[in-house]
């Protein structure tokens, strides 16, 4: 009996649901017809176009004080913006390895130290970073005369807003071109100025910079080849005597360089080479005050 009652129940449940579901269906289908009918939509009107407005004539560049992009390189003040400054500086990084060539001392004291090194017979002692090294060094002695007025009367300055970029490259580099002229043989003046088939110059003051600067090398190199040959006399004299000594005790085949070379070094120690040399280069230039 409690079987029969039971299916019974179930059977219902079942009616009830399917009912439910039929009218969730129903309802579903109603609001669907609803919303698609064409009496619900809705109808926009078109915007009207917009007319085109009438071209404008150019302006005359004349009317804007010259007209063109104009950059300006200062700050409120007046002096140099941060980023200007940086863009110099980076600028001169660049163009500073040849400037250090060819506009100071270490071309001459490179090649001197280069050419004691030879003259002792050691072709990698010391290494060219040292020799390098200390050429800038005493180039850095040398021109701080130099780079002092170049601070003083163009960089300061036109750091603090005081002077033009153009005004400081000028005033700058007189003091650089005073020291070069003060080093710089007549005669390579004179030959830099024929190549170019330009009129002699009437005094230094009208020698121009591509001029000068070549002119100043040839000076610099010529200096530096005869302070060069200077010292490589008394070595070439010690090899002479111990290669005649080893000629006469019959030893030609020991190199006559593995027994000079002590005698080279402890002549150079005795003299105080490094000193003498530094000193001479030092002393081969005119200072400018």
């Amino acid at each position: 009996m409690s079987a029969v009652l039971s299916r019974s129940t179930n059977r219902g449940n079942v009616a009830r649901v399917g009912i439910l579901i039929l009218f969730a269906i129903v309802i579903t289908a109603v609001f669907l017809w609803l919303g698609a009918h064409p009496s619900h939509a809705v109808t926009v009107d078109p915007t009207a176009p917009t007319a085109p407005t009438d071209p404008t004539d150019p302006t005359n560049p004349d009317d804007n004080g010259g007209g063109g992009l104009s950059v300006d390189i200062n700050g409120p003040n007046g002096a140099p913006s941060s980023a200007i400054v940086t863009l110099l500086g980076i600028t001169l990084l660049s163009v500073a390895p040849a400037l250090l060539l060819m506009m100071t001392s270490f071309t001459k004291i490179f090649v001197v130290l280069a050419m004691t090194r030879n003259a002792l017979a050691l072709p990698s002692i010391p290494p060219n970073q040292v020799l390098a090294g200390l050429a800038l060094f005493l180039s850095l002695f040398i021109m701080s005369p130099v780079l002092t007025d170049i601070n003083s009367v163009a960089l300061q300055p036109y750091l603090d807003g005081t002077m033009t970029f153009t005004d400081a490259l000028n005033l700058g580099s007189e003091p650089l071109r005073q020291f070069m002229l003060a080093n710089t043989r007549g005669e390579d003046l004179a030959l830099m100025t024929r190549a170019a088939d330009q009129p002699n110059p009437d005094n230094p003051d009208d020698v121009t910079l591509l001029t000068l600067i070549p002119a100043f090398m040839i000076s610099e190199l010529r200096a530096a080849f005869i302070i060069g040959f200077v010292i490589f006399i008394p070595f070439l004299v010690i090899d002479i005597v111990v290669s005649a000594a080893l000629m006469s005790m019959g030893m030609m085949m020991l190199p006559p360089v593995m027994i000079s070379l002590p005698f080279k070094i402890l002549l150079f120690i005795l003299v105080d080479g490094w000193g003498l040399i530094i000193t001479s280069l030092i002393g081969s230039y005119q200072m400018v005050t």
